[in-house]
């Protein structure tokens, strides 16, 4: 279907070979009426402004997204306006070519049901300004999409993730399984010691299949794409808070297209407020209580002996 718009400009390219505007227009199949047509709708100043306003904070937003931050702000704007405007000023995100390698078609993966049913844990690397590298240990919530967690340093052993995992024990509760790679991290005798121990199963991907833990492998594109990409980390604390800040901002403010353009903190708590409490939860609180507690005994009997000697 050829728009009036390409018409009109067939009908320029007539009347510049000698054509009338009338044999122009017969032949382009376009009545005058139309093609004398200037349209008198002005956009809304306010709304072409804060279009703008959000594709400079968010490079990396389509049109899609920028549509769903401006209908939660209040703009009764429809989608096909937005991409008019957003096609109008310029603005587009820079597609990037990926070298695509013809494979066998995955099984389909199981479909998640409910929060804390499978957390997708990955490793992310990046560097500082001075050169020196950083990894990131990010895990998402496969249901609600939400990022729990994203653990910086220049080094992250499997003693750290599993101090960060005992972390989320507190505020989530107990995950039913771990989506993992075959790192060292995930393969160590530690982190099948700590996932026996409190009933998780470890569920590996096969080898060189990063699309079986697609969850958080787009997840990680995001962050490289929105977050990494975007900024330059001076030192440590100034990306460990940085990389916060967009982890608050993903969870809170972002909209995600897999949940009708919601946020997964929105998401996640209509999912939770339907559901119980995990019944790991109050296992894992206690045994982290008894934990503190005998730390504290050690602790204080440590320095009761200090004192004596």
């Amino acid at each position: 279907m050829v728009t009036p718009s390409v018409r009109r400009e067939v009908v320029n390219a007539f009347k510049s070979r000698g054509h009338t505007e009338r044999r122009a227009c017969a032949l382009a199949s376009l009545q005058r009426s139309t093609c004398r047509y200037k349209s008198r709708r002005q956009d809304d100043p306010k709304l072409v402004g804060r279009l703008r306003k959000i594709a400079e904070e968010r490079p990396r937003f389509g049109y899609r997204r920028v549509h769903a931050m401006l209908r939660r702000e209040g703009f009764e704007v429809n989608r096909k306006r937005v991409y008019r405007i957003y096609k109008a000023a310029g603005l587009a995100v820079r597609r990037r070519n990926r070298r695509r390698l013809r494979a066998a078609r995955p099984a389909p993966p199981v479909a998640v049901t409910h929060p804390n049913e499978r957390w997708s844990m990955d490793f992310v690397h990046d560097y500082l300004a001075d050169g020196r590298r950083i990894r990131t240990f990010n895990v998402v919530d496969a249901f609600t999409r939400e990022c729990l967690v994203i653990e910086v340093d220049t080094s992250l052993p499997s003693a750290r993730v599993i101090g960060v995992l005992d972390k989320l024990l507190w505020k989530f509760g107990l995950p039913e399984s771990l989506r993992v790679d075959n790192g060292p991290e995930f393969i160590s005798g530690a982190m099948d010691a700590w996932a026996t121990k409190h009933g998780v199963k470890l569920d590996f991907i096969q080898p060189g299949k990063p699309t079986q833990n697609a969850h958080v492998e787009s997840f990680n594109g995001h962050f490289r794409d929105e977050c990494l990409a975007q900024a330059r980390f001076p030192t440590l604390a100034r990306a460990r808070a940085e990389i916060e800040l967009w982890r608050v901002d993903y969870n809170c403010e972002r909209p995600h297209s897999s949940l009708d353009y919601r946020t997964p903190k929105a998401f996640g708590d209509l999912a939770r407020s339907k559901v119980p409490a995990p019944p790991g939860a109050a296992a894992a609180i206690v045994g982290g209580e008894s934990q503190r507690h005998a730390r504290d005994r050690a602790r204080d009997g440590v320095e009761s002996r200090v004192e004596v000697n």
